[in-house]
């Protein structure tokens, strides 16, 4: 007796599970496609069915990721436009999702909220070079631009 389910993957159905985890790019659809063994054109049909749709949009995608990584202390400015890169996302669309965000956060404050969780009663005047290289270079790596880390190390030991 034959079920009748077809035990080949639908490239279509593959897509919009992998969509329903989590958002992701166009290129990082594509390249789970691919590792998931559908042929080029398999996932390229996947791309376009999800597109047409509305399940796809690498704008929306790169907003809210530009979004979560601000919210969550995890990268600021070139940062994010480095992530963004990395996941496929197209330099016009990375920009203006990174000039958006930057409008909805102050970037001081995140860094000042991220000082006390990281690096709580931490004294920048009264610290130990070691350490105040290690705070330093922590916000570097997040994109922050050293006049705004000073800014804050220095400001925030007068409250």
């Amino acid at each position: 007796m034959r079920s009748s389910k077809s035990t080949v993957p639908n490239p279509r159905a593959t897509a919009l599970r992998l969509l329903t985890s989590r958002d992701r790019s166009e290129a990082e659809l594509t390249q789970k496609m691919l590792q998931l063994g559908f042929s080029a054109e398999q996932a390229e049909d996947a791309r376009k069915y999800c597109l047409e749709f509305g399940y796809l949009n690498d704008q929306r995608y790169a907003l809210e990721r530009t979004r979560m990584l601000m919210r969550n202390g995890r990268g600021v400015g070139t940062k994010i436009l480095y992530d963004l890169r990395k996941r496929g996302i197209d330099e016009q669309y990375a920009q203006a999702a990174l000039e958006q965000a930057s409008e909805e956060f102050d970037t001081f404050e995140l860094l000042k909220q991220q000082l006390e969780r990281k690096f709580p009663g931490f004294n920048y005047r009264r610290s130990e070079e070691k350490l105040k290289r290690r705070v330093v270079s922590y916000f570097q790596r997040r994109g922050y631009h050293l006049d705004q880390i000073f800014s804050v190390l220095n400001t925030h030991q007068e409250n």
